[in-house]
């Protein structure tokens, strides 16, 4: 299911995003969603980022077992 979603840019940020779209033959849209998943992609590659979420794991599995006592 897809889901809307509200981004907020500064005017620069929205006006290079906006040419770069126009320069690809792309919506704007389409190279939000584009950046937006190339961004995830190199998270899930990033040792660094995978050690974080192991941890975040690790620190919400214990808040969550001591509220199911």
């Amino acid at each position: 299911m897809a889901k809307n979603l509200t981004v907020r840019l500064d005017d620069e940020l929205a006006s290079d995003t906006q040419a770069l779209a126009r320069a690809e033959g792309k919506s704007l849209n389409e190279t939000v969603k584009h950046a937006l998943a190339e961004a995830v992609q190199r998270r899930r590659e990033d040792p660094k980022f995978k050690t974080r979420i192991r941890r975040i794991i690790d620190e919400d599995r214990e808040l969550l077992e001591r509220l199911a006592r």
